[in-house]
């Protein structure tokens, strides 16, 4: 059995290399990947935590997370296509249709 606090580090590490993504990048695309990424390392912590306490409460919250996520990436995705088509890109520094 791997120790929780393993699982808990490697939780940690790719929810560092999400955040990381999320500040660095300046794609849509790979900026929306980034946060599915921390969402997956939080539902990780939750099911550590979960399984550690001998609790349902924690993979009932991942299945929530999960369900969210995905209606984001649905969202997400729409938009992304819909600001694709007016400015044929997706870049961040190029988007300036929500300032004005």
């Amino acid at each position: 059995m791997i120790e929780p606090w393993v699982v808990l580090s490697f939780s940690a590490a790719i929810f560092v290399i999400g955040f990381a993504g999320v500040l660095i990048r300046r794609n849509i695309i790979v900026i929306l990947m980034c946060i599915e990424l921390m969402l997956n390392a939080v539902n990780l912590t939750f099911v550590t935590y979960s399984k550690q306490l001998q609790d349902m409460n924690g993979q009932l919250a991942v299945f929530f997370i999960i369900t969210v996520a995905a209606a984001e990436s649905a969202v997400g995705l729409g938009l992304i296509i819909a600001l694709f088509r007016t400015l044929r890109t997706v870049d961040t520094d190029d988007i300036q249709l929500l300032r004005e």
